[in-house]
């Protein structure tokens, strides 16, 4: 006799952060000096909801439709030239 398993948790089509939009529940949204900017990158690499978006300049812009307004991104900046703004509602 052949025992079948059905697997438990599959998930047969991959999430995205991309597509939930955070802004609605938000109580502070980052706001970056970019005359402060060194270009590392630490923005967006810590960034749990890619809410960054590379620039051509090599900036990083902050994409606000993904952003939960977490603080990471002011957190973990070397140079402190992004700084968490109230969100006006």
């Amino acid at each position: 006799m052949k025992l079948k398993i059905n697997p438990g948790a599959v998930i047969d089509t991959p999430g995205s952060t991309m597509q939930a939009k955070k802004v609605s529940f938000r109580n502070q949204k980052p706001i970056t000096d970019y005359s402060k900017c060194i270009k590392c990158g630490k923005c967006w690499m810590n960034c749990p909801d890619m809410a960054f978006k590379p620039q051509k300049n090599g900036t990083f812009k902050n994409i606000e439709r993904y952003c939960k307004g977490c603080g990471i991104c002011a957190n973990e900046c070397p140079v402190k030239c992004i700084k968490m703004e109230i969100v006006q509602q």
